[in-house]
């Protein structure tokens, strides 16, 4: 198994920086006997980083968003939904895609999953 992908069953406690907490948390509840944790994997954040520094004019979204007021709603949702729309056409690259399809195989197309 790569750093981009890891199975729930490879993820505890130790790997916070490189899953984050709800999939740290997964992994550390899929070993505990008695508590049924579907089947899943965490893309980890290394992919994250690899793909948002090949794609760095999200930085200039996120800068503009980052001196919005709170007061400024409809701004916020405006840049928000531009962001959104960005990070929904990012390319990922060939061998990161590759392994979360090989993992996705594994799984029952008529099933439904959570991300």
């Amino acid at each position: 198994m790569s750093s981009f992908v890891l199975c729930f069953q490879d993820i505890d406690k130790t790997k916070l920086k490189v899953v984050g907490g709800k999939g740290a948390n997964l992994g550390e509840l899929s070993k505990i006997e008695g508590i049924r944790i579907p089947d899943g994997f965490c893309v980890s954040t290394e992919a994250f980083k690899r793909i948002i520094a090949e794609t760095s004019s999200i930085n200039e979204l996120l800068d503009r968003l980052s001196h919005l007021l709170v007061e400024d709603r409809d701004k916020i949702g405006e840049l928000s939904g531009e962001i959104r729309s960005f990070i929904e056409g990012i390319t990922i690259p060939q061998d990161i895609n590759q392994e979360i399809a090989s993992l996705l195989s594994r799984f029952d197309e008529k099933n439904a999953y959570a991300v």
